[in-house]
């Protein structure tokens, strides 16, 4: 069990007002920022929590802007996103491919499909946790999640 503190009390997706989601995009950012602010593992070595958390994607870089509870700024941690655009792109592709499993009603196809997708979401969170390193410390759902927010912060680039 984390520290209370150690938590997010919020989570910014900055430049979100500027694209519209598709439904099932929507869903999951819905879903991902509720499940973050509910319940994450988000440790900020030396500074004392919760924490407000500003995500963004800037010139090709994933943008952690890391706020105490009263939203004073205490660090920017930058991350490349080259590491990460293949699982993206395969995200992009599994959120197609739902939508027209759903259209056409193989339930089958569903059910491969959310296999495929829980996977890549592992993939993405073990990428996740090694590229943040001691900077910003996650457990496994929080980076789960986050995956999700940076998939969904892409298709609007």
């Amino acid at each position: 069990m984390t520290e209370p503190t150690s938590r997010l009390s919020r989570v910014v997706l900055d430049g979100l007002s500027l694209t519209r989601l598709s439904i099932e995009l929507e869903a999951d950012r819905t879903q991902a920022v509720a499940d973050l602010t509910h319940e994450s593992s988000f440790a900020l070595p030396g500074f004392p929590g919760p924490f407000i958390l500003h995500l963004a994607i800037i010139e090709g870089r994933l943008v952690f802007d890391v706020r105490n509870d009263q939203d004073e700024k205490l660090i920017t941690h930058v991350l490349a996103l080259g590491p990460f655009r293949g699982l993206i792109k395969d995200y992009q592709m599994l959120v197609d491919g739902h939508i027209m499993a759903l259209q056409e009603g193989r339930e089958f196809r569903i059910q491969a499909i959310d296999m495929g997708r829980r996977g890549l979401h592992n993939e993405g969170a073990e990428l996740m946790i090694a590229r943040l390193g001691e900077k910003i410390k996650i457990d496994f759902p929080t980076a789960r999640r986050l995956f999700t927010l940076i998939c969904v912060l892409h298709q609007r680039i």
